[in-house]
């Protein structure tokens, strides 16, 4: 590798690709996807910087210590430092921070730098009672006190990292603050989901103005919603998360209006499913693509195919909903020839994450499951002899087992969380919960929940992290009714 391991220091993930990894005492670059994957998983615990295609994407300047908690107001943001929430708690239902000494930190309307206040001062007060106002004015799922605390923590995060104009930040620390198609549609699920239309709407709107003229997505984009930030590439699954999405969306909105709301977003839809159908070969299966790993496989993997799938016959519904029938045949048509082509090559394998057979077992195996997809053979199978082969010491899971991709101790809160809204939102509490309870289990000092866990059971890296809030409220909302629906495959 050319770089001692204990010379490997102050690097984090990128959420995303780096171009290289890099020991920073020396100033030694190390190419490669594995071999760097390699130096970070055995180097770090709560740490890991992946690797892709183009370019290098993390300057060392802009590594450092990711935040703990964030504050906000209707325009900005503000990350907690780990020094800062040292001894403090949120005031409960609001972003306002109650620090050790009893005094309140919180960020004003128009200001961009939080201040320090009195305890009970009026502005943020008024701040803390429109948050509760917020939450009130939807729905806070859990089956008990704790489960709804918890609940009401990650809403109230998912709302602080939204921007304004529907730009969804998957956290608020450097190389976070982007707006990932993918994470923003999970995050536009659980808003709407939990009657918050008007942000999921917004998320959608955002969604429709990033998409590229061809009906694909970056990777991730600024949240000026200005263009990507690097020359990583774009990943070919967003083309099925976004148009899930927009149906989630429409069937939770109010019915009054909602069809012509649906007319807005149709363009996008329309677009996005095109691109998706005309992805697939011969054999029903979209070509090789960066997966939610954000690494490029050399054949179609199972995290690109099963939300093409998904998103696939959500446009097809879609489409029939908005009075465009010749849109929806063919995308249903598409829809079959893809599940047609994941059932003879990803089935035999178990779902494992690529045809190949090359790259072991993957969590993306969730995404064959509600509320994503449903009626597949095996999947549950598939999900069983998963969950068993990622689970870790710590009683987290791992991404994957690649053996190429070595991930350490470590466990990922949101890989970890597909199993509790997979088993949910299938109708199987008994295994939903003991998953959700040990990702809820997880959450920081301030109650937010991280990116990781180490291999010590710590929380590690940033929090609050936008995808795994959005997970565990989807997983929340199905153990309350008892499941989630997927959209429907037609004959």
């Amino acid at each position: 590798m050319g770089v001692r391991l204990a010379r490997v220091h102050r690097l984090r993930r990128v959420r995303g690709c780096v171009g290289v990894c890099v020991g920073a005492a020396e100033g030694v670059a190390v190419s490669g996807v594995l071999g760097c994957w390699a130096v970070v998983a055995a180097a770090l615990t709560s740490t890991a910087v992946p690797v892709c295609g183009a370019g290098g994407h993390a300057p060392l300047s802009g590594l450092a210590a990711p935040a703990v908690g964030v504050l906000s107001n209707a325009s900005a943001a503000e990350g907690v430092s780990a020094s800062l929430a040292a001894g403090a708690r949120y005031v409960e239902g609001s972003n306002v921070l109650r620090l050790a000494s009893g005094r309140w930190r919180y960020l004003p309307p128009g200001r961009s730098v939080s201040v320090v206040v009195a305890a009970g001062d009026a502005g943020a007060l008024r701040q803390i009672g429109q948050s509760r106002a917020w939450l009130a004015s939807g729905r806070v799922p859990g089956r008990s006190a704790a489960e709804r605390a918890a609940a009401g923590r990650a809403l109230l995060a998912m709302r602080a990292l939204l921007r304004p104009n529907g730009a969804m930040a998957a956290g608020w620390s450097p190389g976070w603050m982007y707006a990932w198609p993918r994470d923003s549609s999970f995050a536009c699920a659980a808003f709407a989901l939990t009657g918050h239309d008007a942000e999921a709407f917004r998320i959608l709107r955002h969604s429709a103005a990033t998409q590229r003229g061809d009906g694909s997505w970056e990777a991730r984009t600024k949240l000026d919603g200005s263009g990507p930030p690097d020359g990583r590439r774009w990943q070919l699954d967003a083309n099925g998360w976004v148009p899930w999405a927009a149906w989630q969306w429409y069937r939770a909105a109010p019915v009054q209006g909602r069809r012509e709301r649906l007319a807005v977003l149709y363009p996008m839809v329309r677009k996005a499913a095109d691109r998706a159908a005309r992805s697939l070969g011969a054999d029903g299966l979209p070509p090789a693509s960066p997966d939610y790993w954000e690494l490029m496989t050399a054949t179609a993997n199972i995290g690109t195919a099963a939300p093409l799938l998904a998103g696939l016959n959500a446009s097809a519904d879609l489409a029939r909903e908005a009075g465009r029938p010749v849109d929806a045949v063919r995308w249903e048509r598409a829809a079959r020839r893809l599940s047609a082509g994941i059932s003879k090559r990803f089935f035999p394998l178990g779902y494992q994450r690529s045809v190949d057979g090359r790259h072991g077992r993957d969590s993306a195996v969730a995404f064959m499951a509600p509320p994503f997809n449903a009626g597949a053979a095996g999947v549950s199978a598939a999900l069983e002899a998963t969950y068993r082969a990622l689970l870790l010491p710590n009683g987290g899971l791992t991404p994957g087992n690649d053996p190429g991709a070595p991930w350490g101790a470590v466990a990922w809160t949101p890989s970890t969380a597909f199993f509790a809204l997979a088993w949910a939102a299938g109708g199987r509490p008994a295994k939903a919960g003991p998953v959700l309870e040990w990702v809820l289990s997880k959450r920081n000092g301030l109650g937010e929940l991280p990116e990781k866990v180490d291999g010590a059971g710590r929380p590690a890296s940033v929090a609050p992290l936008a995808w795994t809030g959005s997970i565990v409220v989807l997983s929340l909302v199905a153990l309350e009714a008892g499941g989630l629906s997927a959209p429907p495959l037609r004959p």
